[in-house]
């Protein structure tokens, strides 16, 4: 962890040392002045009106235990906070629920959408158990959307979901720090005590954006083409359809593409909601026709804004099994996976079926969760004796444990804010 402390200590020690001792160095030197003047004054018998040497001797022989220590101020920088949108279709409602489970942290947030193709007693059964966990009530921290939308997976209905979970949350409140979008089919492979501790020493405008400029093929068969989302405006989902038409390259601003996942910045979400400068405005507008706009959208914004072109850090943090070109669909993980999964330092993978063995070893041997537990952090102060949730028993959710998680988390950050990988492969 030394390595991120010390790029933390490099963007925020110099400013804070700057004005650090200002102002208590001028109140002392004004209190020893004058405490100073009064030693100089005594009374008419030759008392000295403030006999400080006796006085504070006498003080401190009654009552300081000589024992003590002074407690020494912590240099760790403040732990941050992450807000989660967990999406699902028909069928996901379970996974769901297992995905909040292994994400869940008392001091995060999180919204969970299951889309209008699933049913209403789907999403009934998902909202009674948001509405009805302990946990969730006594922190107050996750949501679902109940008035469900419809998402179609290729087309800008998904982009409109996440702006809309990123509204909530802002809505919401909460000093949040980061955004984080993943589907019912995405798991953990770190703890989040591991991504709190390690995104602890990050400065706090960095994106996480898997993004390029060359889209190759990509102009062809996604930027030119016209597509129209059903549902945009129908109450069933259906697939997109092509216009006939076709349309030139946009010069206002420049094409960038890469992956649908990301953590980003709170800054930066709040540039794309209030689109001060209605650069997100147009994008969005654009996208409106534009076949897989989910992996364009964002990282046209972030890349054509002068703000936020210098934040991306260029990763989507997952780990991903990719078929032979062109990358179109992902392999679904299983128990063959685990070790490439592990030494990926990842934070997170995807794509895995419902309920496959490799997430309940995933949950054993790396999150130490047990089945349908939250996964254990500093906040849980249970026992584990006799299969007992740790996490039934409640401490100060301020106080992290990581574990080996933090340590490959650390391996990949630094390897991404290396000086051949960090400015090399921002923006261009």
């Amino acid at each position: 962890m030394k390595r991120l402390k010390s790029y933390y200590m490099h963007f925020r020690h110099h400013q804070a040392m700057e004005r650090k001792w200002i102002f208590p160095l001028a109140i002392g030197s004004i209190v020893s002045l004058f405490l100073l003047f009064l030693t100089t004054l005594s009374f008419p018998d030759g008392t000295p009106l403030l006999p400080l040497y006796r006085s504070f001797s006498s003080f401190s022989s009654r009552f300081v235990e000589p024992k003590l220590q002074p407690i020494p101020v912590s240099n760790l920088p403040p732990p941050p906070r992450f807000a989660y949108l967990i999406s699902g279709s028909a069928g996901d409602g379970n996974m769901l629920k297992r995905t909040l489970q292994a994400l869940y942290h008392p001091n995060n947030r999180y919204v969970v959408h299951l889309d209008r193709e699933s049913s209403s007693e789907e999403r009934l059964d998902l909202h009674n158990y948001v509405r009805d966990n302990p946990i969730f009530v006594k922190f107050g921290n996750v949501q679902m959307i109940t008035k469900a939308n419809l998402v179609t997976y290729r087309g800008p209905t998904m982009v409109a979901n996440t702006l809309h979970a990123a509204a909530i949350l802002l809505r919401e409140g909460g000093d949040w720090d980061w955004f984080i979008n993943l589907s019912a089919s995405d798991y953990p492979l770190v703890t989040q005590d591991d991504l709190l501790h390690t995104f602890s020493y990050l400065p706090r405008d960095l994106n996480f954006i898997d993004h390029t400029s060359n889209i190759g093929w990509k102009e062809f068969q996604r930027a030119k083409p016209i597509i129209v989302d059903p549902g945009l405006y129908m109450t069933k989902k259906a697939d997109v359809f092509w216009v006939t038409q076709r349309r030139s390259v946009p010069t206002a601003f420049k094409l960038f593409t890469g992956s649908a996942w990301m953590a980003l910045s709170r800054p930066f979400i709040d540039y794309t909601i209030w689109g001060w400068d209605n650069l997100p405005r147009v994008a969005l507008m654009y996208y409106a026709n534009f076949i897989s706009s989910p992996e364009g959208y964002f990282h046209t914004v972030i890349c054509n804004a002068q703000e936020f072109r210098n934040t991306t850090v260029n990763s989507d943090l997952h780990f991903i099994s990719w078929d032979n070109p062109p990358k179109q669909h992902p392999h679904h993980l299983n128990l063959a996976d685990m070790q490439k999964m592990i030494d990926s330092n990842a934070p997170f993978a995807r794509k895995f079926r419902r309920d496959d063995p490799v997430l309940d070893k995933i949950d054993s041997e790396l999150l130490s969760r047990g089945p349908d537990m939250f996964t254990p952090g500093g906040w849980c102060t249970g026992s584990r004796e006799n299969g007992t949730d740790p996490c039934s028993t409640l401490g100060d959710a301020t106080i992290l444990r990581p574990g080996p998680g933090a340590k490959r988390l650390e391996n990949l950050i630094s390897t991404l804010l290396s000086k051949e990988n960090f400015r090399t492969r921002q923006c261009k």
